[in-house]
C-alpha cells in the first residue's frame, strides 16, 4: 500500500512540475496597439499638434512641390484603425475636454502620468473652486482615458489583463504629443518638463 502511495505521490508530483514548466504565451499586437495609440491621441489632440508642426509652404524648398507631394499623402490617410460606437465617443468627449485642460497642462499643474493618466502636479495658487474644478477635470479625463484603454482591448480581442500594457503605449503616445514645458512622468517614475 505504501508504494502505491509513494508511486501516487511521485506521479502527482511530476504531473505539476511538467504543468509548471508550461508557459502560457498570450499573444500582443504591439505594433497594433501602437498604432492605435498614436491615431487616437493625434485626433484628441489635432489643433495643438497641428500649431507647433509649420505647414507645407513654410519649410524651405516645398514651395514648389508642395502640391504634388500632399496628394500622396491624402490618399493614404486612413480612420482610426480601431474604431468601434465607444471608441468614438469616448474621443469625442476627451477631445471636447483637452482646450479646458491645456491651461492646466501650460501652466504645470498637471501632468502626462507613466500610466497613461492624468496627474495633478501643482494646486498652488488656486482657490477652492478652481481645484475643485481642476480635480473633476481630471477625474473625468481619467475615467475616459480607463474607458478607452479598455474599450482598445475589447476591440483588439486582447485579454483584460493586458490593458496595463496598452496603458504603457498609450502614455508613451500622449507623452510625445505634449507640448515643450509640459509634466511628464518617466518610465521610472521621475517628472520632467518636456524640452
Amino acid at each position: 500500500m505504501r508504494k502505491r502511495y509513494a508511486w501516487g505521490a511521485a506521479a502527482v508530483g511530476g504531473l505539476v512540475l511538467v504543468l509548471a514548466c508550461i508557459t502560457v504565451n498570450i499573444y500582443f499586437p504591439e505594433a497594433t496597439v501602437k498604432q492605435a495609440a498614436a491615431e487616437i491621441v493625434e485626433e484628441i489632440r489635432k489643433e495643438e499638434i497641428e500649431k507647433k508642426a509649420p505647414a507645407a509652404a513654410e519649410l524651405p524648398g516645398l514651395r514648389e512641390a508642395s502640391s504634388f507631394a500632399l496628394v500622396p499623402a491624402a490618399y493614404a490617410q486612413e480612420a482610426t484603425s480601431v474604431s468601434t460606437p465607444a471608441i468614438r465617443a469616448l474621443k469625442e468627449s476627451m477631445k471636447a475636454r483637452f482646450p479646458t485642460l491645456k491651461p492646466y497642462f501650460d501652466a504645470g499643474q498637471i501632468g502626462e502620468s507613466n500610466k497613461g493618466l492624468l496627474d495633478i502636479r501643482d494646486e498652488t495658487g488656486l482657490n477652492l473652486q478652481a481645484k475643485a474644478a481642476l480635480r473633476n477635470l481630471v477625474k473625468d479625463e481619467n475615467a475616459d482615458r480607463t474607458k478607452l484603454y479598455a474599450e482598445v482591448a475589447q476591440a483588439l480581442n486582447i485579454e483584460a489583463s493586458q490593458v496595463e500594457k496598452i496603458q504603457k503605449i498609450f502614455a508613451a503616445e500622449w507623452a510625445k504629443t505634449a507640448a515643450a514645458g509640459w509634466w511628464v512622468q518617466q518610465e521610472d517614475g521621475a517628472w520632467v518638463k518636456k524640452d
